[in-house]
């Protein structure tokens, strides 16, 4: 097996060449300390995710853990695949560490350092908790937006703020506050989103006041504010007059930002193209992209692009083409902040209706599944029935297993699957089952590998089960394995500890500082 170390990866980040520097530890350990540009691809989604977020078979990945053995499994696991240029980090963090390289903290930190420097540059207005309340308490003419995603802001927001996810902000404001003299309020749960949304409307040059809600719903909670919880506001559609002056203001902003134009005539090529790494994501919302788009883009609304990047395009250097047939605003302004982020993006224009030939949510592009015993749901539960020699062992997400999973169940990572499967009921026979329902079929072999019992898959996973007519349990009973494949986020859901959100605060406003020390970002502010 090739090794990498410290000066390869470094040189590849800053020639600005393609690389796919893969920490495929779990999400957890990855939050805790990792390379900036380290993307989390864990080593127990590997079958599931390579090829949508690797589309190029001779990328130079470079796969790395802390020691655990994990980078030796991935990368054998990719090579199985088809890569064709797979290393290991040699050392691991630890070795990244020593020669001198930078860690840090917390998922999508790259976005994060990014939106700390625009607000050291650009000084992004900002108003406190407790400013914020006093417009509202006092019926000031103030609309408040929240640019998180739908799902996040019914957790909890702000009291009268509306759901507007960031990429919607220069299209939808306008609508919400015709008046020049309302003030814009841009919320989201700590800083990162609320600084690119408001820098993003003052870029725009919306004629109203705008400022950000300073550190969001953790500076809101700190201020000893309470939040809404199970809102349903959201923005609605805008007119054709307002479309097209919203279109013209981020197509300004996007050449400002030497976003470079592509068309339709570009994709052929760029779509086959072997030297070169390129995504493809539609950045509209996800019903619109439901309802049609075009052949091979990825559905990515604007604002949790720019926020999640990484997640979605691990390839550092790669090429990024956006497009939103809706006036190109949802993709011209994500645009604008990823071509500040030393993204190669383009947006494609003037496209038709017609264009839009595919219907559907997006599907990952997967291996050939290979051959396992299973069973389908149907006869899977006559044996639960039966007798009580057969377990079911449950390898979605940990949030999804809460969510739901079929009764009596038990959660296992695939990652730990050699010490934790000590922890399982001794039976005789195992079903395996997951969502995506792929994934356990890609875990049979390997858990075959490490019992004796029969091993047989679920055929259609959990979401066989729930169509068959089967009811679901909820709850964290039954953990074979901790919880590892979720970092728990300071800023997402409620109850989280004062003290932990206030860290969360102080290491963003650090972030600025460790961006210098690292040195391979290449940001730039407008």
């Amino acid at each position: 097996m090739k090794t990498k170390d410290y000066a390869f990866v470094r040189h590849k980040l800053l020639s600005k060449e393609e690389i796919a520097f893969l920490d495929v530890r779990e999400e957890d350990p990855h939050a805790q300390e990792h390379p900036l540009f380290a993307a989390n691809l864990p080593l127990a989604r590997i079958e599931i995710d390579a090829f949508g977020k690797l589309p190029r078979k001779d990328v130079p990945i470079v796969t790395l853990d802390d020691g655990e053995g994990y980078a030796e499994l991935a990368a054998t696991k990719l090579l199985e695949l088809g890569y064709l240029d797979v290393s290991i980090y040699q050392g691991g963090v630890k070795a990244w560490k020593t020669a001198g390289g930078e860690v840090f903290k917390d998922v999508n930190v790259p976005s994060k350092s990014f939106g700390e420097l625009v607000e050291s540059k650009r000084h992004t207005p900002s108003l406190s908790a407790q400013e914020v309340k006093k417009l509202i308490d006092d019926n000031a003419d103030v609309v408040i937006v929240d640019v998180r995603r739908f799902d996040e802001y019914q957790t909890m927001s702000i009291p009268t703020g509306i759901s507007v996810p960031g990429a919607e902000l220069v299209l939808r404001v306008p609508d919400l506050a015709p008046n020049p003299k309302t003030k814009i309020i841009v919320n989201c749960a700590g800083r990162t989103r609320s600084i690119i949304g408001t820098q993003s409307l003052i870029n725009a040059g919306i004629p109203n006041e705008v400022n950000a809600l300073r550190n969001g719903t953790i500076g809101w909670t700190l201020a000893g504010q309470a939040l809404d919880k199970g809102q349903s506001r959201k923005f609605k559609d805008v007119s054709n007059q307002i479309t097209q002056t919203a279109a013209q203001r981020a197509r300004s902003v996007a050449d400002r930002a030497n976003v470079k134009r592509a068309s339709l005539a570009d994709l052929p090529h760029w779509q086959t193209q072997l030297e070169r790494t390129t995504y493809f994501f539609d950045t509209r919302t996800p019903e619109e992209y439901e309802a049609g788009h075009l052949p091979g883009f990825r559905s990515v609304p604007g604002g949790q692009l720019v926020q999640e990047t990484e997640m979605v395009a691990p390839v550092r250097g790669a090429r990024i083409v956006l497009v939103d047939p809706s006036g190109s605003v949802r993709a011209n302004m994500p645009a604008s902040w990823l071509a500040q982020m030393s993204w190669d993006v383009y947006v494609l224009d003037t496209i038709k209706v017609s264009d839009l030939t595919e219907r559907g949510s997006w599907q990952a592009p997967l291996p050939k599944l290979p051959s396992v015993s299973s069973i389908d749901p149907k006869t899977l539960s006559a044996w639960l029935k039966a007798d009580s020699n057969t377990v079911i062992i449950d390898f979605s997400t940990h949030a999804n297993y809460i969510k739901g999973h079929i009764p009596g169940s038990w959660f296992a990572l695939r990652s730990r699957l050699v010490d934790d499967i000590v922890n399982l009921p001794k039976v005789d026979r195992y079903v395996l089952t997951s969502t995506p329902p792929a994934l356990a079929a890609f875990i049979a072999a390997d858990f075959q590998a490490l019992s004796k019992a029969e091993v047989y898959v679920l055929e259609g996973g959990n979401t066989a089960w729930v169509a068959n007519g089967f009811e679901l349990e909820r709850g964290a009973s039954r953990l074979a394995s901790p919880p590892l494949d979720r970092y728990k986020r300071p800023y997402e859901g409620t109850g989280i500890d004062i003290a932990a959100m206030q860290a969360y605060l102080d290491w963003e406003f650090g972030l600025v500082e460790q961006l210098r020390k690292d040195g391979t970002h290449h940001f730039w502010v407008l």
